[in-house]
């Protein structure tokens, strides 16, 4: 149902109807036989008043005023009141003017019940419409209530509309296994009634495809193709369906087909392209996007897949191209500069790519990614001081920014081996902003870095100090303390009150379960590291599984773990390291 616009003006034509249906009463005196005298022709004796009832039609004078009134607040902006107003009069009159009137307040309103029941009053004052059964099917839809809204669907096939049946199923993807059933009970029962309407059976599909009934949902679009109704979105229904059953050849070929069938269907084309890509079939992908770009020159999304494509094969010469002449054409000009960089770094040449990185503007998706990126590349290459300067003119004026930049170059430096230049960047900082936490934990990491446990320590009690609920440092200082001291239950405790305040880090389950550990509760420490892994499988909690596995005598099942882990990180030295510590002792 359209909405009103926000600008409500007074319907004239509306009260003027209203006005229409009222019955005039002529209240003038009756006509006497003219008189000789001049004064008595010009004065009429005074007639004594008569109290005459004005009748409305089917309307009092009252439910006339109040529709006035409405209609005269709504246009002062008071919405809500009117649609009360309207409804009221709706039930009261059933007139259908009024009804339908009170629909359209009802639906600015957003008032879903109000739609409900005056949907049913209209239906039933015009039981030969179909827009209250179309009205009803959308509001039982919105509300959950599919059955409902699968009735008044077939109200309005009934009496002659036009109906959409995919709003249905759009709309029931969350449903349980067995509403969705009988669902599609009801569904069939309608496919059987009326055949010939494509529509329903395009829903019924789609049910049961959401039922994980695939090939029941084929054999319906069988049925379609043989009225000669398919279309191109059907024929990605199909493929979509024949993915689903693990048919991935049967789907392409599918697609394949239907690309032929419907030559003009861009959409079409386009899944296709992507199915190529997930096969990893480049070169045909590329195909296809070049013959979109033939039907349209100018289509900019699909040239900037074809960049990405370019990308992915390899092919950074061209994807530069691409993503320059994005950046020409004023399209994607953000993601196309750092996409460029990317190629640039991937051939070498790494002055280009940190020119294109630092060309990615501040507030987009890629802004810091690419900063970041730049700073890397320039520090590389020993160009600390231009790294410095680039970042310092970014951030100037903007602390937080500054700050996270210092974060973000400090640890840069580390990687590279400027340890002293860190340091150097993070103590200015921290002079000039004495209580930043994320600066304080940045040159924590530079004490790790040189295995200063005593300078890591002082700055992780500083932050719990300023921030008795930071997690991360207490996590931090909890398994520093695990792993390289022997104060063990000190760093159970800091480990204890970081869950407290994040139950759920995996990071910090591990922490919780190497204390354990090392405190000799291997059950406990068994059951948390296992939990950290499953929802973050990383070698390093796969070493202190098999290392707690080990030690409880299940050595079959330690190696197993590291052998899993260096399945997945062949280049772990963590796993490498703690098999040779076990397997060589």
């Amino acid at each position: 149902m359209q909405k009103l616009s926000n600008t409500f003006t007074l319907p004239l034509a509306f009260i003027l109807l209203l006005l229409g249906a009222c019955q005039v009463v002529d209240t003038s005196a009756p006509e006497t036989a003219a008189s000789p005298d001049p004064i008595a022709a010009t004065t009429p004796e005074p007639q004594p008043e008569v109290e005459v009832e004005i009748e409305y039609g089917s309307f009092t004078e009252e439910q006339l005023y109040q529709a006035i009134i409405s209609e005269i607040g709504a246009q002062r902006g008071d919405m809500v009141e009117a649609g009360e107003n309207y409804f009221d009069l709706a039930f009261d009159t059933r007139d259908l003017a009024i009804i339908q009137r009170a629909v359209q307040f009802a639906s600015y309103n957003e008032d879903t019940n109000a739609m409900l029941q005056l949907g049913l009053l209209w239906a039933e004052v015009s039981p030969d419409d179909p827009q209250p059964h179309l009205m009803l099917s959308f509001s039982f839809l919105e509300s959950g209530r599919f059955d409902q809204a699968l009735s008044h669907m077939s109200d309005v096939i009934e009496l002659g509309g036009d109906m959409d049946f995919s709003a249905l199923s759009s709309r029931t993807g969350r449903l349980d296994r067995n509403a969705r059933a009988a669902l599609i009970n009801n569904m069939r029962t309608l496919v059987e009634r009326y055949p010939a309407n494509t529509s329903m059976q395009i829903a019924l599909a789609q049910l049961l495809a959401q039922n994980s009934q695939f090939p029941a949902a084929l054999e319906v679009l069988e049925s379609i193709r043989d009225q000669d109704a398919f279309t191109a979105g059907l024929v990605l229904l199909e493929a979509q369906l024949y993915q689903s059953m693990d048919e991935p050849d049967t789907a392409m070929r599918v697609m394949r087909d239907g690309v032929r069938e419907f030559p003009a269907d861009d959409g079409l084309r386009r899944n296709y392209a992507g199915m190529l890509i997930q096969d990893e079939d480049y070169a045909a992908a590329q195909a296809q996007f070049a013959i979109l770009m033939e039907g349209d020159p100018q289509d900019w999304e699909t040239y900037y897949s074809m960049g990405l494509l370019a990308l992915e094969m390899e092919d950074y010469k061209q994807a530069i191209e691409i993503f320059s002449r994005l950046v020409n054409v004023d399209q994607r000009v953000d993601e196309s500069q750092y996409y460029i960089a990317y190629a640039h770094e991937q051939t070498g040449d790494l002055g280009r790519a940190i020119e294109s990185y630092r060309q990615v503007r501040v507030g987009t998706e890629n802004f810091l990614a690419a900063q970041q990126q730049a700073t890397r590349l320039s520090i590389s290459l020993g160009e600390l001081a231009d790294a410095h300067e680039w970042l310092n003119r970014l951030s100037r004026g903007q602390p937080r920014l500054e700050i996270l930049f210092t974060t973000i170059e400090s640890s840069l430096l580390i990687q590279n081996d400027y340890g002293d230049e860190a340091k150097a960047l993070l103590d200015r900082a921290l002079n000039k902003y004495p209580n930043e936490t994320d600066l304080l934990f940045a040159r924590v990491l530079y004490y790790d870095s040189i295995s200063d446990r005593a300078g890591s320590e002082r700055d992780l009690r500083q932050i719990i100090t300023m921030q008795p609920d930071d997690s991360r440092a207490l996590n931090h200082l909890g398994y520093m303390l695990a792993d390289q001291t022997e104060r063990y239950e000190e760093a159970l405790d800091l480990i204890e009150r970081a869950i407290a305040v994040s139950p759920d880090d995996p990071a910090i389950i591990d922490s919780l379960g190497w204390a354990q550990y090392k405190l000799g509760n291997y059950e406990d420490a068994l059951r948390n590291l296992r939990r950290a892994f499953a929802s973050f499988p990383d070698h390093e909690v796969a070493s202190h599984i098999g290392e707690v596995l080990w030690m409880m005598g299940r050595e079959e099942e330690a190696v197993q773990v590291w052998e899993n882990a260096l399945e997945t990180r062949p280049d772990s030295e963590l796993i490498k390291a703690v098999m040779d510590r076990f397997l060589n002792d």
